[in-house]
């Protein structure tokens, strides 16, 4: 693990202003979307939020939305 990718899993993510998708289903079987320092962003369960978020720099970020974007994933 890089060092910033360290620091982001040592990131307080207490007072993180967490978003869905606006596309979530009325299930909201869906991921919450919270924004870090230097772009980078975590992500969690909306059905489980007790558990660790997935965290990303702001260039694995960008990675995966160009690939939704993209259909590839």
């Amino acid at each position: 693990m890089t060092d910033v990718k360290a620091r982001l899993y040592t990131h307080d993510l207490t007072g993180a202003i967490w978003r869905k998708a606006s596309a979530s289903g009325p299930e909201h079987d869906c991921v919450e979307v919270a924004e870090l320092p230097e772009g980078a962003r975590a992500v969690r369960d909306s059905k489980n939020p007790e558990r660790e978020p997935l965290r990303f720099t702001a260039s694995e970020w960008a990675a995966f939305r160009q690939g939704v974007i993209a259909g590839e994933l």
